[in-house]
């Protein structure tokens, strides 16, 4: 996990205020959330809050490990009428469609993609590109990747992980990310690695944890006769 949110005290947060969130993984994580101190914002969700459109309005971005496709939607309508709901206004057409044009490029997509359904005919690495942008445009509050990393080559994996950086470093948000390797941490550095198996935070440490985690696996860490695709990290 990588995670820039700190207590206003300046102390890193204890795993134990993280750990409920992830009981029901990754949708009842965002559907659950109450309160998060995120890059020094505190992100407040109350009961009523349950429909996603709530969640993503309140600074909450998911980005999904199987993005859906939605015929019939294009992606410059999408995007737009999603940056109109967690804004609460409208983008300009000339200014939206040139941020738009510019993120594109920086994530190496084909122009063309503006125009089609969102997510249809889309490769893996694609759909997680399109995942990127969002997150780019839409400047949530914390993002919650879930492997983020899968599915994808090696070119994919660096043009992705620098959009999250990129994103991350131009609208200071916290990032919880879910992975079950350790080489997108070859390009999003972890402040903190948890590792969380069988319904539980079952070792916490720094970047270096995930150097044991490749070196050693994760059986170490399960019930005996579990199998390691239980283990996240």
């Amino acid at each position: 996990f990588s995670d820039n949110g700190i207590s206003a005290d300046g102390r890193q947060e204890h795993p134990e205020l993280i750990e409920p969130l992830l009981d029901q993984y990754m949708q009842t994580l965002v559907n659950t959330v109450k309160t998060r101190y995120c890059g020094g914002v505190f992100v407040m969700l109350d009961a009523s809050v349950r429909q996603d459109s709530e969640t993503a309005k309140a600074g909450i971005f998911l980005a999904m490990q199987y993005p859906v496709e939605i015929p019939g939607v294009s992606m410059t309508n999408f995007l737009r009428t999603a940056k109109t709901e967690v804004d609460g206004k409208a983008p300009a057409i000339r200014t939206w469609t040139k941020e738009l044009s510019e993120a594109m490029k920086r994530l190496k997509m084909d122009p063309k993609f503006a125009s089609r359904s969102v997510n249809e005919g889309f490769s893996g690495g694609e759909k997680k590109r399109a995942e990127v942008l969002q997150l780019e445009l839409l400047k949530p509050k914390f993002a919650i990747l879930d492997e983020t990393d899968s599915g994808l080559d090696v070119d994919a994996l660096r043009i992705v992980s620098e959009g999250v950086n990129r994103a991350k470093e131009a609208n200071q948000f916290g990032i919880l990310m879910v992975t079950h390797y350790t080489r997108i941490l070859k390009y999003i550095k972890p402040d903190i690695v948890h590792v969380f198996a069988d319904g539980h935070f079952v070792k916490t440490g720094g970047p270096e944890l995930a150097d044991e985690l490749e070196e050693n696996g994760y059986d170490q860490y399960l019930p005996e006769g579990a199998d390691s695709e239980s283990a996240l990290a």
